[in-house]
């Protein structure tokens, strides 16, 4: 049974859901795949933004979505948690390994405005991403040129191909919605093929992205819930960072409270059924909402 704090208000719940016409669809034609994904769009658009969902741990959850699905790509199969490990187990100067580098490339990313991502690639190909058209069509010809360009690029293409997305959809940051859905061989295609591929690939996340609406959502009302109990100092800015990040580890609240107190204050968020152990592990925890 899932155990929620006492003042807990499942806002949630006031989130719609996809409509199920576009949920259960099985397009038969290009025309359909593309009218269905310009439905989810519109859902998304409006759920993404209500005042309830947490912004900053929405963005934090689909960038490493985005990493895993960037890793798949190049031919990589890689558990969310070894991500997180990758990211949150470096130490100061130590350098990250690949699915690390990957990982921290998309949470930087999510961090920016869309014009403001990857500010030093080259001027070409933040031109495209930054063009005009259609959020789909404005994607499919950044993924196309950037790929023309250097078919390696895969992981710089895919970002510029999301930044372009979120620009013309008007959201402040990145929000990286279609990389999870692509194929590896999605990457092949060119012009209209590309586009549809994009089309059907923002179709098959449509249904996750809002149930990850309603996850992220319900925990930061469970953390909210709780707040007021948490006497500890640094406590308030604390239950800042837990909304923003994905994960955390007591020593990222180093600039807040003594290690163990950072330890006993992350502990004491479990026991209050406001925050998840993500590891599983006796040492080298994370936290997460």
């Amino acid at each position: 049974m899932t155990h929620f704090p006492s003042g807990f208000i499942d806002t949630a719940r006031i989130l719609p859901p996809l409509p199920r016409w576009v949920a259960v669809a099985r397009p038969q034609t290009p025309e359909e795949t593309a009218f269905l994904a310009g439905a989810a769009v519109a859902h998304l658009q409006g759920a993404m933004t209500r005042p309830e969902v947490p912004p900053e741990l929405l963005r934090a959850r689909l960038a490493l979505r985005a990493a895993q699905a960037t890793l798949r790509l190049q031919g990589r199969r890689e558990e969310i948690s070894l991500l997180r490990d990758a990211m949150h187990l470096l130490r100061p100067g130590d350098s990250p390994d690949p699915c690390g580098e990957v990982a921290l490339a998309w949470r930087q990313a999510v961090a920016c405005k869309p014009k403001d991502v990857l500010p030093d690639a080259p001027t070409r190909w933040r031109s495209v991403a930054a063009g005009q058209g259609g959020a789909i069509a404005l994607a499919a010809s950044a993924l196309e040129q950037i790929l023309e360009d250097d078919p390696r690029s895969d992981l710089p293409a895919l970002m510029l191909a999301e930044a372009g997305f979120s620009d013309v959809l008007g959201w402040d940051r990145l929000t990286p919605l279609i990389s999870a859905g692509l194929r590896p061989a999605d990457l092949r295609l060119r012009g209209v093929d590309l586009r549809r591929a994009l089309e059907a690939a923002l179709l098959r996340q449509a249904s996750e992205a809002v149930q990850l609406c309603v996850e992220v959502t319900r925990g930061a009302d469970r953390l909210r819930a709780v707040a007021t109990k948490l006497r500890a100092k640094g406590a308030g800015e604390a239950v800042a960072l837990f909304l923003a990040r994905d994960a955390l580890a007591p020593r990222d609240l180093a600039g807040l409270m003594s290690d163990r107190a950072a330890r006993r204050f992350c502990e004491r968020l479990v026991e209050l059924g406001a925050v998840r152990e993500l590891t599983g592990r006796d040492s080298f925890r994370l936290y997460g909402v």
